[in-house]
């Protein structure tokens, strides 16, 4: 049975650890709608095709769309999550958050599309070595899918941004059908934002009611709708106080994109995310819907920023080991404090 909505305060009230955990489980959701969720619009409104706010409101609604149609088809993805690792109390789950939180927001600071989906991996993972045990804690099959996932979702973003972008050119770069097929085509990204990223924070969420309750098993991974709205509407709240910055990073200056253009990197991302998602691979949203963004504009003749393009590399390549080793220390340091 899912946790009703009752239980749940009643074990906030019971547990402040568990009141922690949570505060910062929605801090790492909040920041994922600032830094994560606008790449889903960034394509829309970098072409004109849509305005800020009005994305905004989109992406809200598609996002909640997308966390529970998911929820219903498949729960894979959060699953990987809530069982990548073994962290026996909150104490080293909270400082895991604690490294995705403050990695996130140097992001994005600096106006960079990091993945909070790979950096919750990361934050995870070093945090667990750091617990006794070390690697033993840390599960394979979960990790495989995660490896797995950042590969193919890359690969997959390029080529199909790439294959849509030729498909597209048939018709003339400014059309009226265009512009809402755009619309739509964002509406589409952030459907599959929130069945990805949606998924892998409320396994987290679930993680944590299950480490105040002392157990982890089957029995606690069941996902109340008012989890569901909950999510949703954190990482709304994110995008609309933040997003704008990785939107015009993403969206006008990593490549000039048309209508046609954006168009193609909508359908290859959302294709990619689509994929992903049903084959269970927890996947980033900022990686895949990058990625066909560069092959779309490559495709369409559009030179990209290698300023940029530098930048994202290097923010994705120091993601693992950078949040990873924040992880592990934030663990070390609540070990010295007790």
């Amino acid at each position: 049975m899912p946790v009703s909505f009752g239980r749940f305060l009643i074990l906030l009230a019971e547990n402040p650890a568990l009141m922690g955990a949570v505060g910062l489980v929605l801090a790492v959701i909040l920041v994922n709608g600032w830094t994560d969720a606008p790449n889903a619009i960034a394509t829309a409104v970098g072409s004109g095709a849509i305005g800020f706010r009005p994305a905004v409101a989109l992406a809200a609604v598609s996002n909640l769309c997308g966390v529970v149609w998911m929820t219903m088809v498949s729960s894979t993805v959060a699953e990987s999550l809530y069982s990548i690792a073994d962290f026996g109390t909150l104490a080293g789950l909270c400082a895991a958050l604690l490294a995705v939180v403050a990695w996130a927001i140097l992001a994005w600071r600096f106006g960079i599309p990091t993945s909070e989906s790979h950096a919750l991996v990361a934050g995870l993972s070093g945090a667990a070595l750091a617990l006794p045990g070390g690697w033993s804690n840390l599960r394979f099959d979960p990790w495989l899918r995660v490896g797995v996932g950042l590969v193919g979702s890359v690969l997959l973003g390029l080529i199909l941004g790439r294959g849509f972008s030729r498909f597209l050119r048939r018709f003339p770069p400014k059309n009226r059908l265009l512009r809402r097929a755009q619309i739509a085509g964002a509406a589409g990204a952030a459907f599959l934002h929130g069945a990805q990223d949606g998924q892998k924070f409320m396994g987290v969420f679930l993680l944590c009611t299950a480490l105040a309750q002392g157990r982890v098993d089957e029995a606690t991974f069941v996902i109340p709708l008012w989890l569901m709205v909950l999510c949703a509407c954190c990482m709304a709240l994110g995008t609309a106080v933040g997003g704008r910055r990785i939107v015009e990073t993403v969206g006008r200056r990593l490549v000039p994109l048309s209508l046609r253009e954006g168009l193609a990197a909508d359908l290859g991302g959302g294709c990619a995310l689509l994929l992903c998602t049903l084959a269970g691979l927890p996947v980033s949203t900022t990686h895949t819907k990058t990625a066909a963004i560069l092959g779309a504009g490559s495709a369409g003749g559009q030179q990209a920023d290698i300023r940029i393009i530098r930048s994202i590399l290097l923010a994705w390549l120091l993601t693992f080991p950078g949040c990873g080793a924040v992880g592990f220390f934030m663990v070390r340091l609540l070990q010295r404090l007790g």
